[in-house]
């Protein structure tokens, strides 16, 4: 940078024809300018300006610094001068990644209106259940569900994760509701498998506010929550699912809240970005319109009871 600088003053030397001027036009000593306009001579070897008492020319090592030197500082400052825009507008590509299912269901409706918001965007969307590592992938932002490890991302609540204990009317005909959590033991349960590895720990709370955990077991599991929700729908077990994912299923009946007394504790969805000084503006515009539409009583909760 101190090359950068260098070039600058000596280029304001030959516009305006002294050091004196171009040192207070930059507003330096005259003993500074001339020192650093030696350093640059020295550090490239060869001499830049005839000085005589009246006037200063380039030399021809000083006129090729000139010429050459001139394009390179301007498309320095058109290169700075964009990146300033860009972080202060909302321009660029937006790489983001969330839950696939999560991410069909309600971002992916949302994102003609966000494209029609801000027309100097892109979006480029990866849809993945998979804990993705957003520096080395590259990504600005994630939207992750549930409770985050502890990581140096920035996170900021979307909006409450809501998870209910549920099966199929039929499921519950033909086995029974269990009416403790001692009582999963002997139910079909559906389990999902995540990058932690088989969840066959469920944790409940009790009607006192305490936390229970039990272990379950069943014939059924999968890394793919869509497969759970279909397997329980279908009668096939018991299994914990989000509220936005299996809501549309509960208000319709397909599926039933079991064991309301012994609720899941609440989580939440997330906006997930990498600590940087700058946030890149149409990261903060994107937070900003899913929190937007989420809100405190996203659509997914709306008229949903988890109580009989």
């Amino acid at each position: 940078m101190n090359h950068i600088a260098d070039i600058q003053l000596f280029l304001r030397v030959l516009d305006l024809g002294s050091i004196s001027a171009a040192a207070r036009g930059m507003d330096l000593s005259v003993a500074v300018a001339s020192q650093r306009l030696k350093r640059l001579e020295r550090e490239l070897g060869v001499r830049l300006l005839h000085r005589t008492t009246r006037q200063l020319h380039a030399t021809p090592e000083g006129v090729v610094l000139a010429e050459q030197g001139r394009a390179l500082i301007e498309d320095l400052d058109a290169l700075t001068s964009g990146l300033r825009k860009a972080h202060s507008s909302v321009t660029g590509t937006l790489r983001v990644t969330l839950s696939a299912s999560f991410g069909r269901q309600y971002v992916s409706p949302l994102l003609p209106q966000f494209l029609a918001r801000y027309p100097c965007v892109r979006v480029n969307v990866n849809l993945t259940d998979q804990v993705v590592d957003l520096i080395s992938s590259g990504f600005d932002l994630a939207i992750r569900i549930g409770a985050l490890d502890d990581s140096n991302l920035i996170a900021r609540r979307l909006a409450t994760n809501r998870r209910a204990l549920c099966a199929s009317p039929e499921y519950l005909r033909q086995h029974g509701s269990p009416k403790t959590p001692a009582e999963l033991a002997q139910h079909e349960c559906l389990m999902l498998v995540g990058s932690q590895g088989r969840q066959d720990v469920w944790q409940l709370t009790d009607p006192e506010g305490k936390a229970i955990a039990v272990r379950v077991n069943g014939r059924f599991e999968s890394n793919f929550g869509e497969l759970l929700r279909d397997a329980a729908v279908a009668g096939l077990g018991i299994a914990q699912h989000s509220t936005w994912h299996v809501g549309d299923d509960l208000r319709a009946g397909r599926l039933q809240v079991v064991m309301p007394d012994y609720p899941i504790a609440d989580t939440g969805i997330y906006a997930v970005t990498p600590q940087r000084r700058l946030v890149p503006q149409r990261v903060r515009a994107f937070t900003d319109f899913l929190a937007e539409h989420f809100g405190e009583h996203p659509i997914w909760d709306r008229d949903l009871s988890l109580k009989p």
